[in-house]
């Protein structure tokens, strides 16, 4: 005899497949702006020749982008408080949309520069205010299955996007990097119109001017600092400027929020364990290592071994295969082990599978390397959902959208890091060589630091208590008698 749901069971079933489809439709957007972050690399020199100018010019384009997008991520919260998360999303899609299309369009390097600065102010708006939507949405027992949705473009899009934007600037044009966004957004908008519900802070709070300023100038220069180091733009005297500057007008703007009555950042997240842990201290190690290892494989395949791009995407694909076949995997293993034992456990073996690169060599078995990089793959994936959900499982309503905005600011530091630290030690290793380029022993030295600070950062998630996070894992925690 089949049992007839209850009541509560029908309005529970609902509930969490509303969650999940408003996590959908906010990853369709997500996928589409960290697509275009990783899809142009690809295009710089097509790009160049098309405007005339030296490949080296391009790399404004990336600058611009991620400095405007750090200017204005700080006021992302606000602004979803005070004219509804839905409307400020909505109005992000479609700023990057119609910047993308000017992007296709056009003809000179300096339309190209001003339409990415444009982009990057959806962008900013784009993922904290997505993010705030799904914590409103989503019940803490749904929050791992939506917070896992709307982590998978940040885990894909930086493995597809350079193969996707290889075949489509050798098979169409450059244009069409940026153009396939308009039907991606479009149907965003729509999507976002037809299922995510308008809601907004009863009382806005007014706008805190000078804290923006603050958090907007620091986090921009704490970025140009790190974006100048990665790609050797400035002498290193102005690298230490920037992040110099941009560290202490950071604690400015930390002392600012901590004294006005209404900052623009509530910092009163930080005080809570799992989203200090996952958010800035263990959790920014660890997603210095996750962030590492997608620039350190193709650069290992192709300089290290010599392989052409073609071969080299077999490689990153069965990396890519394994971050997308751990998603199903997720929720039921935080319900069996906890947020505690996944962090320690899958950090030391995501470390392991980092470290284990370094031994890969030309001798090495295929099928073994795409195993490991598989295994990789799932790891990275697992780690990823685990540390995101973990930082808004104790997060109140009235924290939601400055824990989302602080989230945000953090990763894109935690980002850069990592590939900043990556290739600080191969540029090291390389001087300590005296070679003038980068070889096999430099990527190896380059996997062992990655997986090293990997591995102590899992092991400084041992100091959560074992029931962290159950209401939102499900995990049946037993405490010993």
């Amino acid at each position: 005899m089949t049992a007839i749901p209850t009541e509560t069971q029908a309005q529970d079933a609902s509930s969490a497949r509303n969650s999940r489809v408003v996590a959908l439709v906010v990853a369709i957007a997500f996928f589409m702006q960290m697509l275009d972050g990783t899809i142009v690399i690809t295009s710089l020199p097509q790009m160049a020749a098309s405007f005339g100018v030296q490949p080296v010019a391009m790399s404004i384009g990336i600058t611009v982008y991620m400095l405007t997008m750090a200017a204005f991520i700080p006021l992302s919260g606000w602004l979803g408080d005070r004219f509804g998360a839905r409307n400020v999303f909505l109005v992000a899609i479609g700023i990057f949309t119609l910047a993308s299309l000017f992007c296709g369009l056009s003809g000179s390097l300096g339309e190209f520069i001003a339409a990415r600065a444009v982009q990057g102010i959806g962008g900013a708006l784009m993922t904290p205010v997505g993010r705030i939507i799904v914590l409103k949405n989503a019940r803490k027992s749904e929050l791992v299955g939506a917070v896992a949705l709307i982590t998978w473009p940040a885990l894909i899009a930086p493995v597809v996007g350079p193969i996707l934007g290889s075949v489509i600037t050798t098979w169409l044009s450059w244009h069409w990097n940026f153009l396939i966004n308009i039907p991606i957004g479009l149907i965003g908008l729509a999507l976002v119109l037809r299922f995510v519900p308008d809601q907004r802070e009863q009382e806005a709070r007014r706008l805190d001017i000078k804290g923006f300023i603050l958090s907007s100038t620091s986090l921009t220069l704490v970025l140009a600092g790190l974006e100048a180091f990665v790609h050797g733009t400035v002498n290193a005297p102005a690298i230490v400027l920037l992040l110099a500057a941009g560290t202490i007008i950071g604690i400015m703007a930390t002392r600012h929020f901590r004294v006005i009555a209404d900052p623009l950042l509530d910092l009163s997240a930080l005080k809570i364990q799992t989203f200090a842990m996952s958010t800035l201290s263990a959790g920014t190690a660890c997603r210095i290592a996750i962030n590492a290892t997608p620039f350190l494989i193709p650069l290992l395949f192709q300089v290290g071994f010599g392989l052409n791009p073609i071969e080299t995407g077999i490689y990153v694909l069965a990396y890519f295969a394994g971050n997308l076949a751990m998603k199903t995997a997720t929720t039921p293993l935080l319900r069996r082990f906890g947020f505690r034992t996944i962090l320690v456990g899958n950090g030391l073996l995501a470390s392991l599978a980092i470290g284990t690169c370094a031994a890969v060599s030309t001798d090495t078995p295929q099928l073994l390397t795409l195993l490991l990089l598989f295994a990789a793959g799932l790891f990275r994936s697992m780690q990823f959902t685990a540390l995101n959900t973990l930082g808004f499982a104790d997060i109140n309503a009235s924290q939601r959208s400055s824990a989302s905005t602080l989230s945000s600011m953090l990763q894109q530091v935690a980002m850069l890091m990592g590939v900043a630290v990556a290739a600080a030690v191969l540029n090291l290793s390389q001087a300590l060589r005296g070679a003038e380029a980068a070889a096999l022993t430099d990527f190896r030295w380059a996997f062992l630091a990655v997986a090293t600070i990997g591995t102590l950062s899992a092991l400084r998630f041992l100091s959560l208590p074992h029931d962290a996070g159950v209401e939102v894992s499900g995990h049946k925690f037993e405490p010993r008698k």
